[in-house]
């Protein structure tokens, strides 16, 4: 019987690593070249909607700049708001990356008028249905508030950075964009 059992282990675990070495990795996506050339060409507003559902201008913090780990700047700020709460696209844009990393936990990249590029963080999930290359305008649910990734300890947050030289790249601080001190 026990014989049995550990034959029938070794071939489930066999049968595992067959399947995940035959698996090809994952494509990304092609963004509308159209779509992006026209995106490009828009102005970004100096003044952004608040991308979590509920919160007053009054209420943020520029948490820009602030420490973090491994002798890291925060590029970016953290919108608190309780769990679940709707995550908003602050621009109209293209949704460009939906993935998990151990940073930021759940995130959403959106590429945005003048080539920016909004990135947000710590999401309890993605909006269901949301895909790569799907057009989102201001104030569409992308996701919900969470603390994954590194904010596992944390309270729950947005975390929401502004690129403008790239995806990831040209950071700037979003804070006078949302809380519109521009």
């Amino acid at each position: 019987m026990k014989k049995r059992f550990y034959t029938a282990l070794t071939l489930f675990a066999c049968t595992l690593i067959v399947c995940a070495c035959s698996t090809t990795p994952k494509k990304s996506t092609p963004l509308p070249p159209q779509t992006v050339m026209h995106l490009k060409a828009m102005q970004l507003s100096p003044i952004l909607p608040i991308p979590v559902k509920g919160i007053k201008r009054q209420n943020l913090t520029d948490t820009w700049g602030a420490a973090r780990s491994a002798g890291r700047r925060h590029e970016g700020i953290d919108i608190l708001a309780p769990r679940g709460t709707p995550v908003t696209s602050a621009t109209e844009g293209l949704v460009a990356s939906l993935q998990s990393n151990r940073l930021g936990g759940n995130v959403v990249w959106i590429l945005g008028p003048a080539g920016s590029w909004h990135y947000y963080a710590h999401l309890k999930s993605h909006k269901r249905g949301l895909h790569v290359g799907q057009y989102v305008h201001a104030g569409d649910v992308i996701g919900y508030v969470g603390n994954t990734g590194n904010a596992r300890h944390t309270v729950s947050h947005l975390h929401y950075g502004l690129y403008l030289a790239g995806k990831g790249r040209g950071a700037v601080n979003p804070y006078p964009y949302v809380h519109g001190d521009f």
